[in-house]
């Protein structure tokens, strides 16, 4: 079982930046992959990015690559996600997902946390 806990949301002006982190519970933080996902008001959620347990590699949506970086210290069973030149459309309520294999799809993730808005303003 693993929970996991958003924070770093809120409010920014267009070209700003923030730095969402995401907090695990459970011993095996370390064999999971890790993924962010978004979801606009009546738009579904979408994929943003992820980073895998082996090897950390991470793959972006188009719409953010370049902008946003996902990395992840097992150490401290926590992912982040530092989202820079923050756009309007990047508003949302960001949701952070983990499960064993690293992919785009929401079936793949077993565990999610309870969401941290992101609003940014133009």
């Amino acid at each position: 079982q693993v929970q996991l806990v958003e924070s770093g949301g809120g409010l920014v002006q267009a070209g700003g930046s923030l730095r969402l982190s995401c907090a695990a519970s459970g011993r095996t933080f370390s064999r999971y992959a890790m993924c962010w996902f978004r979801q606009a008001p009546g738009k579904d959620r979408e994929f943003v990015g992820l980073i895998s347990w082996v090897g950390f590699n991470t793959d972006y949506a188009a719409s953010v690559k370049g902008r946003f970086t996902i990395s992840r210290d097992n150490a401290k069973n926590t992912v982040y996600q530092q989202m820079n030149s923050l756009k309007p459309e990047d508003t949302a309520v960001y949701y952070c997902a983990a499960g064993p294999r690293a992919a785009r799809g929401e079936y793949e993730y077993d565990y999610w946390g309870q969401g941290t808005q992101v609003t940014v303003s133009s």
